[in-house]
């Protein structure tokens, strides 16, 4: 049995270069979690789990550790194609009680589209957990009015990776990642 979570931190980053794992690479390191060995997890902030700064978080990291992380990760070698990877986070008021984290990686949208979609997901999650009721057809801005009214929900926030496709071609690569700590 693993032990929960005590501590998340999101990241993000951007690389560039002729072949394509190499740019995921490269995105890595401009994430600052490139000598990790990262193991893919799902959607679930676990009770008590503190936020913590890039920063903060960084500075736990052992090279070569097993390091848990929810990764959005997208690439396109198609000049001036938009792509950006997100991670959106909700954490309830009650620090007892489980909150959610939603990623996505595409192309075509901007920073800001990108990073309100996977907050307003989180959000959406947790607010079906929690019984918030609203509007699923509102603008997100609406619906996150009504989860702050609500009390229930005491922050969403995004972290984005976004990039224009190398004129030249290479594979630019975009990162985001909550990774947990314990």
């Amino acid at each position: 049995m693993f032990p929960l979570p005590t501590s998340v931190f999101l990241t993000k980053g951007i690389g560039v270069h002729r072949h394509q794992l190499t740019a995921f690479e490269l995105a890595l390191r401009d994430a600052d979690i490139e000598q990790q060995n990262l193991v893919s997890i799902s959607s679930i902030l676990p009770p008590h789990c503190k936020l913590m700064t890039r920063e903060e978080g960084v500075a736990t990291l052992r090279p070569g550790e097993i390091t848990f992380s929810v990764l959005a990760r997208a690439e396109v070698n198609e000049p001036g194609r938009l792509v950006a990877a997100s991670i959106g986070i909700a954490r309830p008021a009650d620090p007892s009680t489980y909150g959610y984290i939603a990623e996505h990686h595409g192309s075509g949208m901007t920073a800001e589209q990108s990073g309100e979609y996977t907050e307003d997901l989180a959000a959406t999650m947790l607010a079906t957990t929690l019984g918030i009721e609203f509007d699923p057809g509102a603008a997100w801005n609406e619906r996150k009015k009504v989860y702050e009214h609500s009390q229930l929900i005491v922050e969403s926030r995004s972290v984005t990776a976004a990039a224009t496709g190398a004129a030249d071609g290479q594979w630019t690569c975009a990162v985001a990642a909550a990774v947990f700590r314990f």
